[in-house]
């Protein structure tokens, strides 16, 4: 399912604009990434799609369909929606976590319980979890809980909001290939929110760079945002002259390495296949 928004603008009441003016199409069965810096309106933006955040002005459709005319609670139901710290509940067990918005929906509890076992294959979650409690988990596997649930009703769209920012980098790594793997499989529309711009270019196919209220300073591919920066503001903001983005070959007794500005080894350098 494809997302639009049209010219979207979030006013609130003291006169702050969050959203100015905003229009992006989100492509159907693509990663998007929106990524910016606190203040960007990149959360907003994510809410805006679930109607948890209401535009002060503009249209956001899925697939040519104004959200404004659904229902906003069938809307949520079937979307699915990963939170930083999974936002589970702590009084179920992980298998009723999964389970919750099913059974909201009309599922018998015994249908949503086997298939929140599947759900945790999926995700890659041992099944002997399943009557645990959240407090009872590390924070991988809590939000690896989270995405399972949001894959609970078979969503076409799928919402990350900032879903491994708490977690420790090997796992937030793992998580992050998680994603990829389940995209890969399952053919989502993925929306993901994150202020880190590696993440960004690993895991979008499409990445939109915010600046303050939402500003669009570039969208295209990671590769196109790297190869050609549209401001200085972007060059900045993705390290373009620095770090792992600025790198040199240089020729060792064991071959030849790639180094960053600082002279630090980053990668090697390797030929093509035949």
């Amino acid at each position: 399912m494809a997302i639009e928004f049209r010219g979207v603008s979030k006013r609130y009441p003291d006169g702050t604009a969050a959203v100015d003016d905003f229009s992006v199409l989100i492509p159907a069965h693509k990663t998007t990434v929106f990524v910016g810096s606190s203040g960007s309106g990149k959360t907003t933006l994510l809410r805006m799609i679930n109607r948890l955040v209401e535009p002060t002005t503009g249209v956001i459709t899925i697939d040519d369909e104004p959200i404004s005319e659904r229902d906003p609670v069938t809307l949520r139901r079937g979307i699915g929606y990963v939170l930083q710290n999974a936002g589970l509940l702590p009084h179920f067990s992980v298998i009723d976590n999964i389970a919750t918005v099913p059974v909201l929906s009309g599922v018998s509890r015994a249908k949503a319980r086997a298939d929140a076992l599947e759900l945790m294959d999926v995700v890659g979650l041992e099944r002997g979890l399943a009557k645990r409690y959240p407090s009872q988990l590390s924070g991988g596997q809590q939000q690896r809980v989270g995405v399972a649930r949001a894959l609970a009703v078979d969503p076409n769209i799928l919402l990350m909001d900032e879903p491994f920012g708490a977690v420790d980098p090997i796992v937030r790594r793992e998580l992050q290939a998680e994603t990829l793997r389940l995209q890969d499989e399952l053919d989502k529309t993925i929306v993901f929110v994150t202020h880190d711009i590696d993440e960004a270019f690993l895991l979008g196919d499409q990445v939109v760079i915010l600046e303050k209220g939402a500003r669009v300073a570039q969208i295209g591919t990671p590769s196109e945002i790297i190869e050609n920066p549209a401001s200085e503001f972007v060059a900045d903001f993705i390290g373009v002259e620095r770090g792992a983005r600025a790198l040199r070959a240089k020729q060792t007794a064991h071959g030849t390495v790639l180094v960053d500005t600082a002279g630090r080894t980053q990668g090697v350098l390797v030929e093509d296949e035949p």
